[in-house]
Order: C-alpha cells, then structure tokens, then sequence
C-alpha cells in the first residue's frame, strides 16, 4: 500500500513524493506506463519535450481523465527544450506541449537544461562542422528564466529549472528577483549532491530526483546490485529499488522513477520507510564513489559546454551564459 506521501510547493501547490518517470522510455510504452500508473494510484507525472512521447502520454490522459481522476487531481510538470531558450520560443513550446498532452495547463513548466541551442533547426541542430550541436551562446538563462516568469498564470501553475547548479541558480534569482519553485537534478547515493540540497532548501526550492535508481549509461555496476542496497532490500522484504527511492524520500524530496513494466510501476509506487541507519549504510556506498551519469558533454552529438564542473567537462569550449 502506497503512503500517499505529499510535499507542498512555495507556491502552496501539493505534489506527490513519488511520481512517474517518463525519461528514456521508448515510443509505444508510455502511454500504456501512464494509464498503470494512473489507475494504480500515482498522481505526479513528470513529462518533457524532448521525451519524444508527450503525445502518448495525452493519449493515457484521454483514458483516465475523468473516468478514473480529474485533471487537477493529477500533478503534471514538463519541460522546455533546448532550441526554445529564446524568449520569443518559450511560449510557442509551452503551447505545443499542451496540444500533445490535450489539457489546458501545467502544474509546474521547467528550463530542462541550462544551454540553449539555435531555434528552428529541430531538437538538437547540427553543427555546421563538427560531431556537436549547434549552441546559442547569446541567450542567457536571465532571459529565459524571464520569459517563464511571463507565462500566463492560466497555462502555467508554477516555473522551476532542472539541472542547474547553485551559481546558475544565483543568477536568475539575482536577476529577477523570483526564486524557482522547483529545481529537478539527478540524484542518488553516488550523487547526493548535499550543497545544492541544502542551498534549495534554504531558498523554498522544491527538489525533485530523477535518475533516483542510477543508470547503467556508463558501465558502472547497478546501484540495484550493490550488496549493502541488496542486503536491506531482503532484510525489509522489498525491491533494491523501493530502497533507493525510499533513500531519496527520506531526505525530504520527490522522486521520479521511470519504468514501463506494470508490476515494477506498481512495486516504486509501494513506499518504505528506512531507519536512520539503513539510510546511513545506503549512503555510504557513495563514499569515494562519486558518479554523475548525465553529462550533456559526454552526448553523442557532444554539447561543448560545461555544465557541472565535472572533471569529464574539463575540455570542453563554453561556459554556461548566465546572464544578469
């Protein structure tokens, strides 16, 4: 039986800590994915443009809404891409969104990513002569973060970033004076990311995990095969992934995982609660182990830009234009 648990927004807005992932899901999963869910109690979707599936998931949504819940009983974010950092793009993007998904407003929008890249070329545009995309390194995250901040209220409930770090974070709120509602980042015992944590919660910044279960993009061992994940799994009768959520939840954000099989859907929705030391020994198998899995400079097309700082990014051309 899932707890239900709920976080609020600063916006006072209510979400579910656990929600459904919809990232790397290939095409004619997602919608069925999203009517399990729907139906097996999950309330918070977490969607983007750039997911190449959002019209799947309107498809799911035709199927439970209202028969199975109202619209505002479901908790939908979504993302701006890339290519529509520039003012004049953010909206449009939000519009098409909303036409894939067919309703008429967001719960929270998000910047997917601190780097735009060139408009009107597609999602990611080619660069003209070399294996990169095609960056826009003139639109800052200043004027994207503005051009969020004026969205109308009535296709957008809230507005909030992914991926950014504490300075990129910084500077838009510098800037404008409005602190994002949310800040979406990968996050798990390899990555526990305790300063921007803890600069988040300081400011009222919602954090939402995603990838909370790792990946295997890199080569590296599962997290779900760790022995010491293992070990609590058994000891508590649950999934090495209901850990790893429960890792997450117990540090006080939302997690997103993602799945498409119906009974891991069903089994990430069945929340336990760890102790204070099964928390300690999970957090512990990061120690001397730090792993980002989701570095835009590693892509294939590669973004030459640093995002993170990462030892991985250390050759890479631009900064990210924070703007002022």
């Amino acid at each position: 039986m899932s707890l239900e648990l709920s976080i609020t927004l600063s916006t006072g807005a209510s979400l579910r800590q656990i929600g459904l992932g919809t990232w790397l899901s290939k095409p004619k999963e997602v919608e069925n994915a999203v009517e399990i869910a729907v139906r097996n109690g999950y309330r918070h979707l977490d969607l983007a443009m750039i997911y190449e599936n959002q019209d799947e998931v309107g498809a799911a949504l035709k199927k439970v809404i209202p028969s199975v819940v109202k619209r505002e009983e479901l908790f939908m974010t979504s993302k701006v891409w890339n290519s529509s950092h520039q003012p004049a793009e953010v909206e449009k993007e939000l519009d098409e969104t909303l036409r894939q998904l067919g309703v008429d407003y967001l719960d929270l929008y998000l910047i997917h990513w601190p780097v735009a890249f060139v408009p009107g070329k597609g999602l990611f545009p080619p660069h003209a002569s070399k294996d990169e995309v095609e960056l826009d390194l003139k639109t800052t995250l200043v004027d994207t973060w503005k051009a969020m901040i004026a969205l109308p209220k009535s296709k957008v409930r809230a507005i909030g970033v992914s991926n950014f770090t504490i300075p990129q974070l910084e500077g838009i709120i510098k800037a404008t004076g409005v602190v994002p509602a949310a800040n979406q980042i990968e996050a798990h015992p390899l990555l526990p990311q305790d300063e921007l944590l803890a600069y988040c919660k300081e400011k009222g910044i919602h954090v939402t995990a995603y990838s909370p279960l790792g990946n295997n993009l890199v080569g590296k061992p599962k997290l779900t095969d760790y022995p010491a994940i293992v070990e609590i799994a058994k000891a508590k009768n649950a999934t090495p992934a209901q850990v790893l959520i429960a890792w997450g939840a117990y540090r006080g954000y939302s997690v997103i995982p993602k799945s498409v099989q119906e009974e891991r859907i069903k089994s990430n929705f069945q929340q336990v609660i760890l102790s204070k030391e099964e928390y300690e020994a999970i957090s512990a198998v990061g120690k001397g182990n730090h792993t980002r899995f989701n570095i835009p400079y590693g892509y294939t097309p590669r973004w030459n830009i640093n995002v993170f700082g990462e030892p991985e990014e250390k050759d890479a051309s631009n900064p990210v234009n924070i703007g002022a």
